[in-house]
């Protein structure tokens, strides 16, 4: 019998429920053997519906629960130093999106990672949607003949104010820094390397301190281009999230099912049932299970999650200079 792999959670907050749920779906590959929050309420709340410790303090956590892996779910402005502080101890780290708020810091994040010998890298929930994975192998079979243009949205109305996430010096950024982390890492995914980028900035209908709606075209080193759409002020309701444009016809991904089609062969064909949020963390935490057994490689490397901070890091260089800006190389290949 293999021996469950332990993992701790730094971080109480929503997503750490998430990969909560997730792990518990894993039976006997995974143990959650304690969570840390500065705030014991929060973090002991959570630690009574998973039946493990909580502590407030991080040295305790580290000493009394053991963990062989730890899901960093705190905000941005700490992944860094939280998570080399864990790759000393030779913890293995899936760290929360952004990896961080600057390239510089994520660069170190890596170079510990492989000095300490630990699995690390970055949750993007996206990459393990079973729909967007055959999305790619549909590209790459030519269903679509050649991509021309892909879309994405990300734009659902949600009150920012008094939440981390609008704090410039926690989050790093607003909904470019926090959604458009999944769209760099969707592109990159089924286009390949993003070469070059251009941000533009609406109305801050929400008076926060970082921006609440953003629209990004980013253009592949294959030339390809992305149209992206992002918001925590507008609400678009579509029905699919992700729309790829061919010469031969069309893709779209939606949160319900996804389908393609072709002039030339009629008709709508559908390849899948939708967006799962527990199958696509469990599916994320069972490649990082695998990747820690030696048993499979992960599906998003330290580099393409490096890759997703250059990418961000250049749209906001755009913003600055209401300019297109180039994306430094990429660190891995497609």
């Amino acid at each position: 019998m293999t021996t469950p792999i332990r993992f701790g959670l730094i971080g109480a907050g929503a997503i750490a429920g998430a990969h909560i749920e997730a792990l518990q779906s894993l039976g006997d590959l995974a143990q959650c053997v304690g969570i840390h929050d500065l705030d014991s309420a929060t973090a002991q709340a959570m630690a009574e519906k998973v039946g493990c410790p909580s502590f407030q303090n991080l040295e305790a956590f580290l000493d009394g629960a053991k963990p062989d892996a730890v899901i960093l779910c705190t905000p941005p402005s700490t992944h860094a130093p939280l998570a080399m502080a864990m790759m000393e101890r030779g913890i293995s780290v899936l760290c929360e999106k952004p990896l961080s708020i600057r390239p510089e810091n994520a660069r170190a994040m890596l170079a510990a990672a492989d000095a300490a010998g630990v699995v690390f890298t970055m949750a993007s929930k996206f990459r393990y949607v079973e729909d967007v994975e055959a999305a790619r192998k549909l590209i790459q079979d030519g269903i679509i003949g050649e991509v021309v243009l892909l879309e994405n949205t990300f734009a659902a109305r949600v009150d920012m104010k008094g939440r981390w996430n609008a704090t410039p010096e926690v989050s790093g950024g607003g909904v470019l820094m926090d959604n458009g982390t999944h769209s760099a890492d969707i592109v990159r995914y089924l286009l390949g390397p993003v070469r070059e980028v251009q941000a533009t900035e609406g109305n801050r209908f929400q008076k926060l301190d970082v921006e609440d709606t953003v629209h990004l075209f980013l253009r592949s080193e294959a030339g390809v281009m992305a149209s992206i759409d992002l918001s925590w002020s507008i609400n678009k309701q579509l029905d699919y999230y992700i729309g790829i444009y061919g010469t031969e016809g069309i893709i779209r991904i939606g949160w319900q099912e996804s389908f393609y089609e072709r002039p030339s062969n009629g008709g709508k064909h559908v390849f899948g049932s939708g967006y799962s949020k527990l199958s696509a963390f469990a599916s994320q935490l069972k490649n990082f299970i695998g990747a820690m057994r030696g048993t499979e490689e992960l599906r998003i490397s330290p580099a393409e999650a490096l890759d997703s901070v250059e990418v961000i890091a250049a749209a906001y260089r755009s913003l600055d200079a209401n300019d297109w800006a180039t994306v430094a190389p990429a660190h891995a290949t497609h």
